[in-house]
């Protein structure tokens, strides 16, 4: 298993068009950059195509607004047969500021898959010999 990088996997400014009516961001704008950022580490650590079979203990812990700085940083908890499983952390900074607060949080399955869709071991012995 790789060492958890030293970059975010997604960074990414808020928008008006990802608002709610109250002005918030959407809660599913967030879940989606979890999944995407979850797809970027799960490539990171071995190359396959990967889908999402789970999403577990999603915590959203502050609203995210327009303008805000989201960066989501992965940390690969665990490499099984056909699966990783990754810890997601959502960092929100807000303009004009100079600190980041932790907003949303969750832990998300990726399974390797064949192009018929079939789970497939994941090669490990390539995840240790890349680093």
């Amino acid at each position: 298993m790789k060492d958890s990088s030293k970059e975010p996997s997604i960074r990414r400014v808020m928008l008006p068009k990802d608002t709610n009516p109250d002005g918030d961001i959407f809660g599913g704008i967030i879940l989606s950059m979890i999944d995407e950022a979850a797809a970027v580490e799960a490539q990171r650590q071995a190359p396959h195509r990967y889908v999402t079979v789970s999403m577990d203990s999603i915590q959203f812990h502050r609203p995210v607004h327009v303008g805000d700085v989201v960066s989501l940083w992965c940390e690969t908890l665990k490499i099984g047969t056909s699966s990783i499983v990754i810890h997601i952390t959502v960092f929100s900074r807000p303009r004009c500021a100079e600190k980041d607060h932790k907003v949303t949080e969750a832990t998300v399955t990726m399974v390797a898959i064949d192009e018929l869709r079939n789970a497939i071991p994941i090669a490990t012995s390539y995840c240790k010999s890349i680093s």
